[in-house]
């Protein structure tokens, strides 16, 4: 591959094109917002075709289209302020965002795209590394980075954790591209974030921060390897009935898996699965399924010893969870972490649908009365999001195939790929994005060390559902 130096063009602040309507107001950081100050800020970003306008035009779209996104996300132009309480809050000041033009001419989509390994050049399409979402008592909540390459154009979004979960950024992202392919302004929007604050979330505990604030809960300094593994729909329907074969009809089963047409496998087996269930609260997702498979083979990769303990963590949206749920587009995180834990002997020596229900019992379990149950906890201590994987047993899961990332159309067709910089990325890191082919489809971002990842290239149980 050439060589990705990555230069920097230009550096701007955009602002919203009209005031915000809660200037000099403030939004209070919630249960949920406040123990990722310690996380760092959120990288993500699209890699597009080339338009066919002269980059500079292109540029300057961009930055009228984010001021106009701005001034329908008035929180992201702010800045974070502590009160003498010691309650931190968003202050919407309007100061802006970073706007930066990169340039990578050298680099082609097929060079970044083809290699096993993700290139280190995606780190550089991003802004804010290694900064803690604390940081934006000081730095901007967000900056967008376009990045030119030779055949193509990256826009990398980099956005305050302690601010956005993964919904609200994609909302946000989503709007930005909205916003460009109708040519840079937007009295309305499709989907209007809600800011209120008058929710469950809302406490008035207190997290203390050391002078200077926090650091990190991981040290990044590791050797890692990042690859991204494709499950096509197909495999992921072979990885569901194998989860769920304990509640299916064995003549269904066998009929259903030697059932193809036109090589894949019949659409019908999701329905005909739910129709062997007992109960379809006990039907294991699509999603879980493949967690639990991702779990046994890294740590059966791993080599741990089998009286070890190892943790599973997976980040839930809380919005439909609470009774009654929150707006869906409810703007900051409403997440919370469901730790799985086993020892690693169970793991290896079960079967996967023994694993995969593990998993499930602890998703349906967290209902409205659990999420209560954990906001009441940290009230209690509050404390920050403990990041890593201290005892080399974890994996966490982040991000979801759910969030609309290939819907980001600035008006030249939808993103070729998604990634992601090296933020928040350790030994153990999972993150799920959709499949670009949709229909189900998943893409597996995982981050491993050297060691475990050759390990999981070699797991003949993986690699048969991974392209």
């Amino acid at each position: 591959m050439p060589s990705h130096s990555v230069s920097i063009v230009s550096k701007c602040t955009v602002c919203p094109d009209q005031k915000s309507t809660i200037i000099s107001k403030t939004l209070k950081l919630s249960v949920s917002d406040l123990p990722m100050l310690s996380c760092h800020y959120i990288q993500k970003g699209v890699l597009l075709s080339r338009p066919s306008v002269p980059f500079d035009s292109l540029l300057s779209l961009l930055k009228l289209s984010l001021s106009s996104t701005l001034s329908h996300f008035p929180p992201l132009a702010g800045r974070l302020l502590t009160d003498d309480a010691g309650h931190v809050h968003i202050l919407c000041n309007d100061l802006g965002v970073d706007f930066i033009h990169a340039k990578a001419k050298r680099l082609l989509i097929d060079d970044i795209l083809t290699p096993i390994d993700v290139p280190s050049c995606f780190r550089e399409f991003f802004a804010f590394d290694d900064t803690l979402s604390y940081a934006g008592h000081h730095t901007p909540l967000v900056a967008v980075q376009v990045t030119e390459l030779g055949d193509g154009v990256f826009i990398g979004c980099t956005i305050n954790h302690a601010v956005t979960d993964g919904t609200s950024f994609w909302n946000f992202f989503n709007t930005f591209a909205e916003v460009c392919k109708r040519g840079g302004f937007a009295k309305k929007i499709s989907r209007s974030p809600d800011f209120s604050r008058d929710t469950f979330f809302n406490s008035p505990a207190v997290l203390r921060f050391p002078d200077g604030g926090p650091e990190a809960t991981f040290s990044g300094d590791e050797p890692l390897r990042e690859r991204i593994f494709h499950f096509s729909r197909e495999a992921i329907l072979k990885l569901k009935l194998k989860a769920n074969m304990k509640l299916i009809n064995p003549e269904i089963l066998g009929k259903q898996c030697n059932d193809k047409i036109n090589g894949k496998i019949n659409g019908n087996i999701t329905e005909l699965s739910k129709k062997g269930a007992t109960n379809r609260m006990a039907e294991i997702s699509s999603f879980q399924s493949l967690s639990a498979q991702l779990w046994r083979s890294v740590t059966r990769a791993r080599k741990l010893e089998g009286s070890k303990t190892t943790t599973f963590r997976m980040a839930v949206n809380c919005r439909h969870r609470l009774q009654p749920p929150l707006n869906h587009l409810y703007f900051g995180n409403a997440i919370q972490s469901i730790p799985t834990v086993a020892l690693v002997g169970e793991i290896l020596s079960r079967d996967l649908p023994w694993c995969a229900d593990l998993l499930h019992q602890n998703v349906i379990k967290h209902d409205d009365a659990t999420v209560r149950l954990g906001v009441k906890d940290w009230e209690s201590s509050p404390r920050l999001f403990p990041l890593g994987n201290s005892d080399g047993a974890s994996i966490t899961m982040g991000s979801s195939p759910r969030f609309p990332m290939y819907d980001n159309d600035f008006g030249w067709g939808r993103p070729v790929a998604v990634r992601s910089g090296k933020a928040n990325k350790f030994d153990g890191k999972i993150s799920a994005f959709p499949g670009r082919d949709g229909g189900g489809s998943v893409d597996l971002e995982v981050v491993l060390s050297p060691t475990t990842m050759a390990g999981l290239e070699k797991d003949t149980e993986f690699m048969q559902y991974a392209s």
